[in-house]
């Protein structure tokens, strides 16, 4: 979905915006994350522990999946004609179940929310992340982004 500037954006107040592709996380994602951030905690490294520990496998960070929402959301809409887009942060996160390294996920959002700010406009969008036939949403958050004239 494209949409052409602020005032195309409030037509689209409440919608579901639609979902990504999937995108398989691999273990050399998840062991660059470990690196980047410094979490090398062995249920996202240790594949050995790991195939012996409570999720059957390596998993990826919390944060790493969050951290895909920007992407993933960018494959579901896109805004133009405005000067720039900024993350802006987030309402809620949520962790409700993991992302074995191996499955494929997609991200799936609602716009929510819409207000005036000084030189544009900010949004809320409710979103969630999915692993492929996973029986609950690996990620639910309310983010924000800020979208400028």
């Amino acid at each position: 979905m494209t949409v052409l500037d602020l005032a195309d954006l409030r037509r689209h107040l409440g919608e579901h915006l639609g979902y990504s592709s999937y995108h398989q996380i691999t273990q050399a994602q998840v062991d660059l994350f470990a690196d980047a951030t410094g979490d090398h905690q062995w249920i996202h490294q240790d594949v050995a522990r790991a195939t012996a520990g409570p999720f059957g496998g390596t998993i990826a960070h919390g944060y790493l999946t969050l951290s895909l929402l920007p992407v993933l959301l960018g494959e579901i809409w896109q805004v133009t004609g405005v000067r720039m887009g900024v993350n802006y942060g987030a309402n809620r996160v949520r962790f409700p179940s993991p992302v074995p390294v191996g499955s494929s996920l997609r991200a799936g959002a609602t716009l929510v929310g819409l207000e005036d700010i000084d030189g544009g406009a900010q949004i809320v969008l409710d979103a969630e992340v999915q692993v492929r036939d996973a029986p609950k949403p690996s990620l639910v958050a309310q983010v924000l982004y800020r979208y400028y004239h």
